[in-house]
């Protein structure tokens, strides 16, 4: 029962940490362009069309 001690400030840690990352990406625009990027996909930006990488 001792081990609960660590445990629950533990557990309040990381989901403090968990939180401030969220609003640090939120912050800097993580989650402005959400239909870009699947946008992106469909879309071939190759500029030399004779170099092609396998």
């Amino acid at each position: 029962m001792d081990v609960i001690v660590y445990l629950i400030p533990a557990a309040l840690g990381l989901g403090l940490l968990g939180l401030i990352g969220f609003l640090w990406a939120l912050k800097s625009g993580q989650f402005d362009d959400l239909d870009g990027a699947a946008n992106r996909i469909l879309f071939d930006d190759d500029d030399d069309p004779g170099k092609r990488t396998r």
